[in-house]
């Protein structure tokens, strides 16, 4: 059963930010984009959008897609629960 919780908690934690809540919204409407792509979008530098995103695919919402020299990233079916979750909150 405690394992249970920490898949949750990790879950939780990878979303528990409002920029990442921002890159999922953002990946929902533009999937397929690049950490670049991201950053340019949302105005922020690029070391903080790879660190959001790299959270987000530790915690199973974003899946990543290697493209090349490129890696694209997309919701996960988790990540779109999250956002409906998200949006529930408000």
């Amino acid at each position: 059963m405690a394992l249970e919780y920490r898949k949750i908690e990790r879950m939780v934690k990878g979303f528990a930010n409002h920029r990442r809540i921002q890159i999922l919204e953002l990946l929902k409407k533009e999937p397929e984009l690049s950490v670049e792509n991201i950053a340019e979008k949302l105005h922020i530098g690029y070391e903080n959008t790879s660190d959001h995103v790299r959270k987000l695919a530790i915690a199973g919402l974003v899946m990543k897609r290697n493209e090349g020299p490129s890696v694209r990233h997309k919701l996960t079916p988790r990540g779109e629960s999250v956002l409906v979750f998200c949006k529930r909150l408000q």
